[in-house]
């Protein structure tokens, strides 16, 4: 196989990869509002970030010694997509379904899923490396086509109208099965069966020594703090937009049929805004650019509450081309911090508790909290009026503003900067492990 096929057969496993996510992302929190769960929202993506906690540590153990990392990115894809098709298949067969038995089928079906994102990772690297290709070179551009795909997803689910019913679950179910039969012709990993490590090493475990430093245990917690705002507007945004086709001034605009398709431009933003961290990171350094991520939250969630869909729209996309550097400049600036200040030994796994402090613990905790106390009182609580709907919501997004404006103004004082120069090449490998 020559190279040039290998990255055709890569791009279309990251496009794959995140078609499956970005099918039911964006859009799931406008269907599980028009079947009367929309105070159950938060749930759906708050186990996202539970099930990350353990389930990708434990499928990479059970790749590393015993399957092959091809064999077992197949494996949880057709389980996922199973589970997902399940769920298109009860909602469609049930007028009313019941939280419990929805919630269960989804679980099963993250749970498989979220391990997938670092096993696709690894057949790259591996078919990389294999071919005799430098990773850091040629894994950015074939990983762009993650993004690509998730938008694509995000656009058809948009257009065909499936945001708003359960075709979203066969969609996402269908493209994970596709998926799960086009890993198996991927190059083979190897596995290490007589390779003895302890369970604290396999697991990760060793990184949270870094909380003995003081500035890693700070950088650590300010990670979990901004945390909390990752999936506030996955969770909730399209709801919010779609909410305004309750009155009558809006109730025709385009922006009400459209909610998602507005938010993919979060997702364009985010393509465009990776080139502007090499001259960000020269100019500002390390904090500055994490400080920009930081008031480009405060950003995003402001506007959102300014915006609508009719002449505010453009307050709304504003809000989503913000997202872009909220959501890049924090997680390339600080895996590339991660990977500056931590000894080589150790480099993996404290990458691995970035992401749990990040996209577990602090997303599972803000989504909970965002939901439940938040939203659910003020914007979805029975016997509102849609104005007073509309209000509420407005309310909830300055809240989340004013939270991330005290996080980045608390950021300015504790933490201290790093003087060491970062070069292109540190840039390039905190590219590739930023997640979508």
């Amino acid at each position: 196989m020559n190279t040039s096929t290998l990255k055709v057969r890569l791009a279309i496993l990251n496009f794959l990869e995140f078609a499956v996510w970005g099918s039911y992302l964006i859009s799931l929190g406008q269907y599980l509002a028009n079947i009367g769960m929309g105070q159950d929202i938060f749930w759906f993506y708050a186990v996202q970030g539970i099930v990350s906690l353990f389930m990708p540590a434990v499928v990479g153990i059970v790749a590393d010694r015993w399957i092959q990392a091809q064999r077992m990115l197949s494996l949880c894809h057709t389980l996922a997509g199973a589970a997902m098709i399940a769920c298109g298949i009860y909602c469609m067969m049930m007028p009313t379904p019941q939280f419990a038995h929805l919630f269960a089928l989804y679980t099963i079906s993250v749970a498989f899923f979220m391990p997938t994102i670092g096993l696709a990772n690894s057949v790259a690297f591996n078919a990389l490396t294999k071919a005799g290709l430098d990773t850091v070179t040629h894994f950015p551009p074939i990983r762009v086509f993650g993004t690509v795909g998730f938008i694509c997803a995000m656009l058809f689910v948009n257009f065909t109208q499936f945001q708003m019913d359960y075709n979203q679950f066969f969609t996402s179910g269908a493209i994970g099965i596709i998926l799960a039969m086009y890993a198996l012709g991927m190059p083979q990993c190897p596995v290490n069966k007589g390779e003895s490590r302890s369970v604290s090493d396999m697991l990760g475990l060793k990184a949270f020594r870094l909380f003995k430093q003081r500035r890693m245990a700070i950088f650590f917690i300010f990670s979990m703090l901004l945390g909390v705002s990752l999936q506030i507007t996955n969770s909730y945004g399209t709801s919010f937009i779609n909410s305004f086709g309750l009155i009558p001034e809006f109730a025709g605009d385009w922006g009400v049929r459209n909610a998602t398709a507005i938010i993919s431009i979060s997702q364009i933003s985010e393509t465009l805004c990776i080139l502007l961290i090499p001259f960000c990171l020269k100019r500002f350094g390390i904090k500055g650019v994490m400080l920009i991520s930081m008031f480009a939250w405060v950003l995003r969630f402001a506007f959102f509450g300014l915006g609508d869909t009719g002449d505010g729209v453009w307050l709304l996309v504003l809000s989503c081309i913000v997202y872009g550097v909220a959501f890049d400049f924090f997680n390339v600036s600080g895996g590339l911090f991660v990977d500056k200040e931590t000894d080589p030994s150790i480099r993996s796994s404290a990458q691995g508790l970035f992401m749990i402090m990040t996209n577990g613990i602090g997303a599972t905790v803000g989504t909970f909290i965002a939901g439940k106390y938040v939203v659910n009182r003020l914007a979805l609580a029975d016997g509102l009026t849609p104005l007073q709907q509309l209000e509420g919501w407005r309310e909830s997004w300055y809240i989340f503003a004013a939270y991330a404006l005290v996080v980045a103004l608390l950021f300015i004082f504790i933490f201290r900067d790093s003087k060491e120069k970062v070069t292109k090449r540190d840039i390039i490998e905190a590219e590739d492990s930023a997640a979508l």
